[in-house]
């Protein structure tokens, strides 16, 4: 019999719809999947319950003639969705055993098309991080290893997945579901979908709704798909998004029918390639994956022009005022008083309880963009720093809507590099933060953004090439990165070692 775990969203959707297989023997093949791979620490609660449960719903409504969109299909949730009865913690001790008694719009949505839940996924810390080792319940290990050039994969430093979905993307890859929600902040969908050789795609900023998304960057936070290839993050897409009248960020537009408009007939279409994005010193292989993309692209009957992109070296500075100022803000919540940790020392007042609840319950990265937030917001400090990031993001916007002028989509890589080794740029948090020059543009503008794996470097590691769209056409990202799909013949997968 076939392995079920190795079918896509559409295959599963589709043969359950057909009769090839029922939807609780999808669930069950991906439950042991998951109960098999603890190594990995993907997930840090598990609900193979309710996987079930959607299953025997999704069996019942084929037998009555009453599917829904994704009836019988498992999905993962990474651990930023509040999900009603199941623990929600954004990988933080200041969440833990926090169970809210609400769902999130996105979550809702996906489970009203007939999705059941694998379980919570792991993640950095309130989604701070670049390489999922700042979580409290520990780093996420990515499924992939370095090999020696042949079959063999070498011994030594475990990989990270990418951050801060990086659960979502190391479980994919390992096929413990066969797609995960995400979100998108500066690059935490595509760069952990680069890392793992899967696709991910952040929608423009308001397709899905932000309400019950634990915060961190509120003009910046969006959720959006991963999974095994484009197609599976159309169809995840089009179940997520949708105007919220609970979001005031939501934008009250129709959600498109992106699966049935795929095409990867790019006629027409002119790619757009920034030149201030070959930077000086980076790894060759990424360059020449780029450069294969683009002959891709072309392929595909597309016309490529270079474009300028002017402020894309304030891009990361940027960034890093705007979203720790945002964070700051939200994080000023989590004081003790309302819910989630307190800490209570004998005898202390008011403000030693917050004093002593935020040093336990948060950890270094997430302080350390606290710290950076509350002084770029200070009042001696306003102007310089978070008035003066705003104009530069401005300017960075502007530099797209120009570019888009004269091209339809831009092409360039999703990352600086394949995936490090755990612990190798933990010291160095500002080489951390490098891992998100590419990505953060898009995110700086609101723009969609799509990572699709592209190539294997010299030690057997995914590269994803990473396509940018103009505001609400997310149907042009999709196409292009199903043009790159096609032509790419990207069929690697992990070898299991876990």
């Amino acid at each position: 019999m076939t392995d079920l775990t190795n079918l896509t969203v559409a295959e599963i959707r589709d043969g359950h719809r057909a009769g090839d297989f029922s939807a609780v023997e999808v669930a069950d093949a991906f439950n042991a999947n998951v109960a098999g791979a603890k190594a990995l620490n993907a997930f840090i609660v598990e609900t193979p319950d309710r996987a079930i449960e959607a299953a025997k719903t999704a069996d019942a409504d084929r037998a009555a003639g009453t599917l829904k969109p994704l009836s019988g299909v498992p999905i993962g949730m990474k651990d930023l969705f509040a999900t009603n009865g199941v623990q929600t913690t954004a990988a933080s001790h200041m969440l833990e055993g926090f169970v809210p008694r609400y769902e999130s719009t996105v979550s809702q949505k996906l489970w009203d098309a007939g999705c059941g839940m694998l379980g919570k996924l792991n993640l950095d810390q309130f989604a701070m991080g670049s390489s999922n080792e700042t979580s409290y319940f520990g780093n996420v290990i990515s499924p992939w290893k370095r090999n020696d050039g042949g079959s063999n994969l070498k011994e030594g430093a475990a990989l990270a997945p990418g951050g801060s979905s990086g659960g979502s993307s190391a479980a994919i890859a390992a096929r413990l579901c066969p797609a995960a929600t995400g979100t998108d902040t500066g690059g935490s969908i595509r760069q952990p979908a680069a890392f793992t050789g899967i696709s991910g795609i952040k929608p423009t900023y308001g397709r899905c709704s932000r309400w019950g998304i634990v915060a961190f960057a509120s003009s910046l936070d969006q959720a959006g798909p991963m999974a095994r290839d484009v197609r599976d993050c159309a169809i995840m897409l089009e179940n997520m998004a949708g105007f919220d009248p609970k979001d005031a960020t939501s934008l009250d537009l129709p959600v498109p029918n992106w699966e049935a408009a795929l095409s990867s007939d790019l006629k027409g279409k002119k790619v757009g390639i920034p030149r201030e994005y070959r930077l000086e010193g980076i790894d060759p292989e990424i360059d020449a994956m780029w450069d294969a993309g683009i002959a891709m692209l072309k392929d595909a009957g597309a016309e490529v022009v270079e474009i300028s992109l002017p402020h894309t070296k304030y891009a990361l500075p940027t960034y890093y005022i705007i979203a720790p100022a945002e964070a700051s803000s939200n994080l000023a919540r989590y004081d003790g008083v309302r819910y989630g940790l307190r800490d209570l020392p004998q005898g202390a007042g008011l403000q030693d309880m917050y004093a002593a609840t935020r040093a336990d319950g948060f950890g270094p990265e997430v302080k350390r963009r606290i710290m950076i937030g509350t002084y770029v917001l200070s009042a001696g400090f306003y102007d310089a720093y978070y008035t003066q990031a705003q104009k530069v993001r401005t300017l960075i916007s502007r530099d797209f809507s120009a570019a888009f002028e004269t091209c339809d989509v831009i092409l360039a890589p999703t990352a600086p590099s394949a995936a490090f080794g755990l612990g190798e740029k933990t010291a160095d948090p500002l080489a951390m933060y490098l891992n998100d020059v590419f990505a953060v543009p898009a995110s700086l503008a609101g723009l969609p953004a799509m990572s699709v794996p592209a190539a294997l470097n010299r030690e057997g590691l995914p590269l994803g090439l990473q396509i940018i769209g103009k505001a609400f056409d997310e149907q042009g990202v999709l196409n292009a990165g199903l043009a790159i799909e096609e032509r790419a013949g990207f069929t690697a997968r992990a070898e299991k070692w876990w």
